[in-house]
């Protein structure tokens, strides 16, 4: 409970936060959001005309095009290519490109028994959760995902491994992956997945009646690059004690897949439209936002500076109407009709446009003479007031 009112007040903060100044703080997140969606589109067409001018090449095209460079050691280390074949262990290929007997350098997955260079395991504690029986909602981590509700263990294993081409040996051609320093995703294989469920007990039905979220199970599951698997790879690639050796380009978002360049380069540009359009949106509302909180900001500034200039002939007279509230105010004043700020004085000013009779005219003056002037009782906002007079 005590989780939920500082969830809770952390909320109202967070939104008076951003309403606040007339909405300016925010335009100005909508604007660092519209910035980002731009930062992102321009390296997304970046990536985008990379692949796009990459060279799709099979593995045997490969090694020729090395040897082609080999006069030119700078064009040859900064060549960034697309290769297309099959997943093998490095261990199954010797210098000479035939097949060895398989060793301890090739995984086993432990579920279904296929032979890997990679493998990932995978427990995820699942939780859930419902609106209770008061009808409360347990916490702000629903509003920004659900990620926060899930405490994940990952194990992952790999050993070195090549791309060749076709099933058929000897193979004379393949190129390593190099894997080092990537952190691109991986084209695994789901060979596993199961929930297993977590016996609910009389602490979990509290929670769940409270509206806090429960553990319901933990999901196990087993993800593997198998032998054999046609992907592509896109880095850069060089020769290595003359074999030919890929890495990843930190600057793309691919490395490994299983899509081929066609259908990368549809992706790319398909996340780049959504990109343009979201910063353009998202712009958009920002100067607008922003606009309005200008334009409300200068008018209340202006107000003031009349307000302000203004003050000196309402001091003229403030002495003189002081004096006569004094004199009219001199017997006893009932509670409901004493000032509401100085607790002193009959109220005798009602504040435009709400009409609240509120305040003497000395207090009505100082609201009036604030940034933002509000009415004490109801905080909406108030252009001037008008004296009130009994007969």
């Amino acid at each position: 409970m005590a989780s939920r009112a500082h969830e809770q007040a952390l909320a109202a903060m967070l939104s008076h936060l951003a309403l606040s100044f007339d909405g300016a703080i925010l335009g100005a997140a909508l604007a660092y959001a519209a910035v980002r969606s731009f930062l992102n589109f321009t390296a997304n067409s970046k990536s985008l005309a990379e692949i796009r001018k990459a060279p799709t090449l099979s593995v045997s095209d490969l090694r020729s095009l090395l040897q082609n460079h080999e006069q030119d050691q700078q064009d040859q280390e900064q060549k960034l290519v697309i290769v297309r074949g099959q997943v093998e262990a490095k261990s199954a290929v010797d210098g000479s490109g035939k097949k060895s007997s398989r060793d301890s350098n090739v995984l086993l997955s432990h579920e279904s028994g296929d032979e890997a260079v990679i493998v990932q395991r995978t427990q995820t504690c699942i939780y859930n959760e419902w609106k209770g029986f008061f009808g409360w909602t347990s916490d702000l981590r629903s509003i920004f995902g659900r990620s926060l509700k899930e405490q994940e263990t990952t194990f992952l294993r790999t050993v070195p491994f090549t791309l060749v081409e076709g099933g058929q040996w000897p193979q004379s051609d393949y190129v390593i992956v190099n894997m080092d320093g990537s952190s691109h995703p991986l084209p695994l294989t789901m060979v596993y997945h199961q929930l297993q469920p977590i016996v609910a007990s009389r602490y979990t039905f509290i929670q769940a009646l409270f509206g806090h979220e429960y553990p319901v199970g933990v999901l196990h599951e087993e993800k593997i690059l198998p032998l054999g698997k046609c992907i592509s790879a896109v880095g850069i690639c060089n020769s290595k004690d003359g074999i030919p050796e890929i890495k990843s380009c930190k600057e793309l978002p691919y490395f490994l897949a299983d899509m081929t360049k066609d259908e990368m380069v549809a992706d790319l540009a398909f996340k780049a439209k959504i990109l343009l359009w979201s910063g353009i949106v998202l712009g958009s509302l920002s100067i607008g936002v922003l606009g309005f909180a200008v334009m409300r900001n200068w008018n209340k500034w202006k107000a003031w500076r009349q307000r302000r200039s203004q003050q000196p002939i309402h001091t003229t007279s403030d002495e003189d109407v002081s004096q006569i509230d004094d004199n009219e105010d001199a017997g006893d004043v009932p509670e409901g009709q004493l000032c509401v700020i100085c607790l002193m004085r009959r109220r005798r000013s009602a504040f435009i446009p709400c009409g609240h009779l509120a305040c003497c005219h000395t207090c009505a003056i100082s609201v009036e003479s604030e940034v933002s002037p509000k009415c004490p009782l109801c905080r909406q906002a108030v252009r001037n007031s008008i004296r009130i007079f009994e007969c």
